[in-house]
């Protein structure tokens, strides 16, 4: 190559071939980094975390097919299908129903960036991870935030939120559902009906528990329900699940400045997902692949069942609660009736640091679990059972996995 470009430069006159030699390569400062000159290597794990789990085999399947148009009607009719699928999960018939492009936290950004403005006041149930995220990014968001901050491990009755409701007249009330962080599922029955009687909408997160907990939004007068695609769903991280009731419409219909985000305004996501009626237009490009998946994902769900599901992960979390109990460790949520059904927390025994235990069990076994998040961490071991991982096999695994780190791991005898 270079030979031929000296005898060209050669029979060019003094102009011409200076522009050749403009055009020669520049010598790269950056070398080809050599890690991506080997195959990719991925271990062999069992993910018993809080999430993501393991991608069920059709889902896994889905994820190798080939790419089409965005914005073609196959992908369309794909799109469909996934708002009828989260339609079904969520137990809704409300017509603003998509996946959105990101993950669970994704997903409450849509929510919150949509339905609140500057000075609006926004009433939020931090008993973990997710309502600190909440606050965070309602003080971003310039609204007024009334946290109700309670210990990991608590939750919210009907009394304490109308007391919150009727002290700082909130235009909108976050409540998560399966709190992950900690273990606790917050009851739901009575709470949108509450909301309302004081004219605010009720946002509730449901990644930790939809589809292993039953959650009825129409019913319960849920007005936004988000979730996420990695957990019960068993489907690859990074699209979202929600839902706006009519009221939430009516709250962003009456909204008096844009929302700060372009990428999550909801009048432009209801479009591009044929939520208004109206010819689609382009607003991002959708992550294809991982759309697939996601059908396939609610295709599996549909075909079993959600009562089903329900029930699977209601039997499975009580077996591994015996199987805890039985190697002397005691579950951090002290009252069975409020324990998520999905993640499991597990009290740190004394004397260990769960950081050993952690990496004992994935370094011997091959199997993931987690520690605390947020305000649960150092205090809790945390144990998911999600989807079709939810099985008495895996939680006879991961007991045994349990059982010989907590005899070999160092104990402090402080």
């Amino acid at each position: 190559m270079f030979r031929a470009l000296a005898k060209a430069r050669a029979a060019l006159g003094p102009r011409e071939a200076g522009l050749v030699q403009t055009m020669a390569p520049h010598r790269l400062p950056v070398p080809p980094p050599e890690a991506l000159r080997k195959p990719l290597s991925i271990p062999d794990r069992l993910l018993l975390g809080p999430g993501p789990s393991n991608l069920a085999p059709r889902v896994l399947e889905a994820g190798g097919l080939q790419m089409i148009g965005h914005m073609s009607k196959e992908m369309f009719q794909i799109m469909e299908e996934i708002k009828q699928g989260i339609q079904y999960m969520f137990q809704t018939r409300n017509p603003i129903t998509l996946a959105v492009s990101g993950s669970g936290h994704c997903a409450l950004e849509v929510a919150l960036f949509n339905l609140l403005e500057p000075g609006d006041s926004f009433l939020v149930g931090v008993n973990g991870i997710w309502g600190q995220r909440a606050v965070d990014i309602g003080e971003r968001l310039g609204a007024r935030v009334h946290p109700m901050i309670k210990d990991p491990g608590g939750h919210y009755t009907l009394q304490e939120v109308e007391e919150g409701l009727a002290q700082h007249k909130p235009v909108l009330l976050f409540l998560t559902h399966g709190e992950s962080s900690s273990g606790v599922m917050q009851p739901l029955d009575g709470y949108g009906d509450l909301c309302h009687r004081y004219q605010c909408l009720l946002l509730v997160d449901s990644v930790a528990s939809l589809g292993g907990a039953p959650i009825y939004m129409d019913q319960q007068g849920i007005d936004v329900l988000y979730s996420g695609s990695q957990k019960i769903l068993n489907s690859p991280p990074g699209t979202a699940l929600i839902s706006f009731s009519d009221k939430a419409k009516q709250k962003f219909d009456a909204r008096k400045t844009k929302p700060f985000s372009f990428l999550m305004d909801l009048q432009w996501l209801a479009n591009l997902w044929g939520c208004d009626g109206k010819p689609r237009m382009y607003h991002h490009t959708l992550p294809v692949i991982g759309l697939y998946s996601l059908r396939e994902s609610l295709a599996l769900m549909v075909e079993r069942g959600l009562e089903e599901s329900w029930q699977l992960h209601r039997e499975a979390t009580a077996y591994l609660h015996g199987r805890l109990q039985e190697l002397g460790l005691q579950l951090f949520v002290r009252d069975p009736a409020i324990r998520l059904p999905t993640v499991t927390t597990v009290a740190v025994p004394a004397g260990y640091d769960w950081r050993d235990i952690v990496s004992y069990i994935v370094d011997h076994f091959g199997i993931e679990i987690m520690g605390g998040l947020g305000p649960s961490v150092g205090k809790v071991l945390r144990i998911g059972l999600l989807g079709c991982n939810a099985t008495r096999e895996n939680v006879d695994r991961v007991t045994e996995a349990l059982r010989e780190a907590l005899q070999h791991c160092s104990r402090n005898k402080l």
